[in-house]
């Protein structure tokens, strides 16, 4: 008996698992469809991305749709577009071998006039996004009500969108169901009160431990000072010729930028974030799936749903706020049963999130060496080699061309052609490490002694002190009297403060953006420059103060008349309370 007939499934599904080649159920495939097989059960399952999800819940879901009714039967809500699509071509596998059973998309970016004809030809499972669904249900272009399942799929990550309201309007609407089925890889406090408000004793079955991350995921982080972030990132590229990966980002801008520089330095790379139409987004994603791409690099928001085989390597360019997302990141590799590697390049002063990360996934961070430059010139010199060696030269007529490659050669030793074809492949990048610094950052004698609080003790002198109140790694710590009081939210005082210094976003690191005022780290060496350029401007009617948070910074006046100390208007700073604010991007 195959061994998904043992699990209860009808003879069109085992057949179409068969030959889809899957011979094998994973763990929340063999604790779950037993369970939703019934159909009358609230069930909540937690289990990692990549772990089989969608026939979890897919299989037993078409298991129990009648085909020959023509009415949304079953609903599922996923976040993006890309889960959406993905989810509805696993199901049109399923389904391959059961006659009269319509699965339909419906998700923004694409026409809704098609999308309604589709649905009034008639359906039986719908899959959708939360934003076009509630739209369709206002047009009463669909009808909830005979719907008997719902499925969320991604809950924590649908939460985490701002979706709260459209998940509880959607419940609110199927008011006929027999069950939810909530699956996710997180179990937050949101997540939990969904399934305390709209079911009724679950039944909850968790794969792994809750919060934990893949175990087939080798955890890496890089201490990197912060001026030296992009030459980090292109280093551990470089270091890894065969990666085929993901680059995060924080912001749009950044990922623009980094794919850009990327791309002008001969990296096969895109961006993907939310200024994308539906029609770009989908070559994007065309050419990273055929691997036309070696790299994508993209925002939290614009990657959720993306499932790709075979990716590598995940590289985390900045942290992201929220700890909770690092989970889905690194969730984009070590997929069904593969290993992969997730590599964070972070500061000195972050390293306690790196610990309070490893109590999250439950496993340990490896702390490795930013690789140098005759590291890389080594790595990319032995994979040529092998890649020169491993060359499939039996198809073609090359003998053709032996007897005048041979001539041609003739007075060529065969350690010289050696060393043409290194010379040949390798020049660029010998010459861009020739001289290469070292990227680590250095701790200087310093030593963690409690991580926590983020407080360090300096060796050499014995004193404590806050991480967050000193310069660090050639940041400088600034005040600003605005805040979220005069309009600005983190990428428009972004935004503002380039502007208005000249400055590349390299310079800049941490925004703490509060009510009435904003701290902004700042490369020392651009500190002067951008306190010169804000202090004393007006904005909408106020005078623009900026100075360094700690008092101490001093440079010379305009008139050249020694030097001024700019900061003494700034109040101390007490220690940094971070409250993980999630910009919307």
């Amino acid at each position: 008996m195959n061994a998904f007939e043992a699990l209860g499934l009808n003879e069109n599904l085992v057949q179409a698992v068969a030959d889809l080649g899957f011979t094998e159920p994973t763990p929340i495939q063999q604790q779950a469809i037993p369970v939703l097989i019934a159909g009358t059960k609230d069930f909540v399952g937690l289990a990692q991305t990549g772990t089989g999800k969608t026939a979890a819940f897919g299989l037993p879901l078409l298991h129990l749709i009648k085909a020959e009714d023509k009415f949304p039967q079953a609903l599922i809500v996923c976040p993006t577009r890309e889960l959406c699509l993905q989810i509805t071509n696993d199901l049109t596998d399923f389904r391959k071998h059961t006659k009269g059973l319509n699965v339909e998309a419906v998700y923004g970016g694409a026409s809704i006039v098609m999308q309604i004809r589709n649905l009034k030809r008639g359906v039986q499972v719908v899959v959708a996004t939360p934003g076009r669904l509630i739209d369709l249900i206002e047009r009463k272009a669909i009808d909830l009500q005979k719907v008997k399942y719902v499925v969320l799929d991604e809950a924590d990550e649908m939460l985490n969108m701002g979706f709260r309201e459209d998940i509880d309007f959607v419940l609110k609407n199927t008011i006929n169901r027999e069950s939810i089925w909530l699956f996710s890889a997180t179990m937050p406090t949101q997540v939990r009160a969904i399934a305390k408000n709209f079911m009724t004793n679950p039944e909850e079955i968790t794969v792994g431990k809750k919060n934990s991350g893949n175990v087939n995921i080798d955890h890496q982080f890089f201490v990197a000072p912060a001026n030296s972030r992009y030459e980090s990132l292109k280093r551990l590229i470089d270091f890894n010729p065969d990666m085929y990966g993901i680059i995060f980002t924080r912001t749009k801008a950044d990922a623009q930028d980094i794919s850009e520089r990327l791309s002008k330095a001969g990296y096969e790379i895109e961006a993907l974030h939310g200024d994308l139409t539906q029609q770009q987004r989908d070559r994007v994603m065309g050419r990273f799936r055929t691997k036309a791409l070696q790299l994508l690099i993209a925002t939290d928001v614009a990657a959720r749903g993306i499932d790709v085989d075979g990716i590598t390597h995940v590289i985390n360019y900045e942290l992201p706020d929220d700890m909770e997302v690092y989970t889905h990141r690194a969730g984009r590799t070590g997929r069904a049963g593969k290993t992969g590697i997730c590599l964070t390049i972070c500061h000195t002063r972050e390293t306690f999130k790196i610990r309070s990360l490893e109590k999250m996934v439950n496993a340990q961070f490896h702390k490795m060496d930013i690789p140098s430059g005759k590291d890389v010139c080594r790595k990319q010199f032995f994979y040529f080699m092998d890649k020169l060696i491993k060359t499939d030269i039996s198809h073609g007529d090359y003998e053709t061309y032996l007897p005048d490659l041979m001539e041609k050669f003739a007075d060529v030793t065969k350690e010289e052609v050696l060393q043409r074809v290194a010379a040949l492949e390798f020049d660029h990048f010998l010459k861009y490490y020739e001289n290469a610094e070292d990227l680590n950052a250095k701790d200087a004698g310093r030593r963690v002694i409690n991580n926590d609080r983020g407080v360090v003790r300096d060796d050499s002198s014995r004193k404590e002190r806050s991480t967050f109140n000193r310069r660090d790694n050639g940041y400088t710590r600034l005040f600003l009297n605005l805040g979220t009081k005069d309009g600005f939210y983190k990428a428009s005082m972004l935004q503002f403060v380039l502007d208005e210094s000249s400055l590349n976003k390299e310079a800049l690191g941490k925004i703490d953006i509060r009510d009435m005022n904003t701290w902004i780290e700042c490369d020392s060496a651009s500190a002067a420059q951008m306190i010169d350029s804000l202090d004393g401007k007006r904005y909408n009617n106020r005078t623009v103060r900026m100075n360094e948070a700690d008092g101490g910074f001093k440079r010379p006046n305009d008139e050249g008349q020694g030097q001024r100390d700019v900061g003494s208007s700034a109040p101390r700073e007490r220690k940094r309370v971070y409250s993980s604010p999630r910009e919307k991007r």
